[in-house]
């Protein structure tokens, strides 16, 4: 059961992904440039008073050092790229078990 739910997880954030690549494809054709929707940007239009929230739960861990290289470094990568690497993770622990030759269960 829990394989089936990481596998939707999976396929829903593979299927984000592929819409913010077309997003972020057709945006830089029409531009004549190439724009990368991060996932501050992201996170700012779908709920942007919990990402100024964010800030202050994570500033006080680790001397600082979870807010500023960690999460500043995840929130500045392209939205598909993180996005994709979530999607896929989940799709490998949601895949189902090889069947083992030679042994009788």
């Amino acid at each position: 059961m829990i394989r089936f739910f990481l596998r939707i997880i999976g396929l829903f954030c593979l299927a984000a992904a592929f819409i913010l690549v077309i997003y972020d494809g057709t945006k830089s054709i029409a531009g004549n440039n190439v724009y990368l929707t991060s996932v501050r940007d992201l996170w700012q239009l779908i709920n942007g008073a919990s990402l100024a929230k964010m800030q202050p739960l994570l500033q006080p861990y680790a001397g600082g050092l979870l807010w500023d290289p960690g999460a500043t470094a995840i929130l500045g990568t392209p939205s598909w790229a993180l996005l994709g690497v979530f999607g896929i993770l989940c799709m490998i622990m949601g895949r189902r078990k090889k069947p083992l030759i030679g042994y009788a269960r």
